[in-house]
């Protein structure tokens, strides 16, 4: 099932996609699990998809994939690296990533996004999937040159607009073996697969929850596999996960 969160007639409502459809359900999933449709049914592709969920915070995996550690010539960790990107850096569907104006150098990350469905604290591996309520596509723009020159990574992620979301959670897959693809002006730049995460799904709710809570909406972003890239003005640039979608996005200056 695909949760999607679109604006009509400057209305928010959430509903399920179904091949080019929207059906709007009577409740919030993240409220209640109840996705009973309304019966207002339209047609996608009038409608503004916008990012499909709200997160309190966006808590962010570096170097989680083998590929990746070597592209950066880096040891494997021995735990989950996190960092937040707040909620100030989502975007959504179709929307513009804005490049700052000191950039050097802005780069994309296809990234398997894990969408919380209710409040997580000290959750065990075995019972991580009981607070998940489905996966989507996410890139983590980073500002490289001033991740390097900081020394830690808030300012080079945390630009507003360095956190497309969508287009929208789909809540049946397997997230240990999903194909993850950047596709830079219609040609394919990344390409991993979720298998080759260090550290798995459940591992990183675990991990996570034990040092701060997920709330609802939270997301964890999983971590990129090799083959980063920089963006350029007028570039479009989509994050495709098989079994899930393709968010779509756009690169302009400020």
């Amino acid at each position: 099932m695909k949760i999607a969160r679109v604006l009509h007639e400057n209305i928010e409502k959430y509903g399920i996609v179904e091949e080019d459809f929207f059906y709007t359900i009577k409740n919030n999933p993240f409220i209640t699990k109840d996705f009973q449709k309304t019966g207002e049914v339209f047609d996608l592709k009038n409608l503004k998809i916008l990012p499909p969920c709200e997160p309190s915070k966006i808590v962010a995996v570096g170097l989680n994939y083998k590929s990746h550690a070597e592209e950066m010539k880096k040891d494997l960790p021995e735990e989950p690296i996190i960092f937040l990107k707040p909620s100030t850096a989502v975007i959504g569907q179709n929307d513009y990533i804005i490049l700052p104006k000191d950039f050097k150098r802005v780069d994309y990350e296809c990234e398997l996004g894990v969408v919380i469905g209710r409040r997580a604290k000290n959750v065990s591996i075995e019972d991580a999937r009981n607070y998940i309520l489905g996966y989507t596509c996410f890139n983590d723009v980073t500002e490289r040159y001033n991740q390097k020159k900081d020394g830690q990574w808030t300012r080079a992620k945390g630009y507003d607009t360095f956190a497309p979301i969508g287009p929208w959670i789909e809540t049946e897959c397997d997230p240990a073996s999903l194909n993850i693809y950047t596709i830079l002006n219609d040609r394919v730049v990344q390409s991993g697969n979720t298998c080759d995460l260090i550290f798995s799904v459940d591992k990183l709710i675990s991990f996570i929850s034990g040092v701060m809570t997920l709330l609802p909406g939270d997301v964890i972003a999983t971590g990129t596999p090799a083959g980063i890239g920089a963006l350029q003005d007028g570039d479009k640039v989509e994050i495709k996960i098989d079994g899930i979608g393709t968010l779509t996005n756009f690169v302009k200056k400020s």
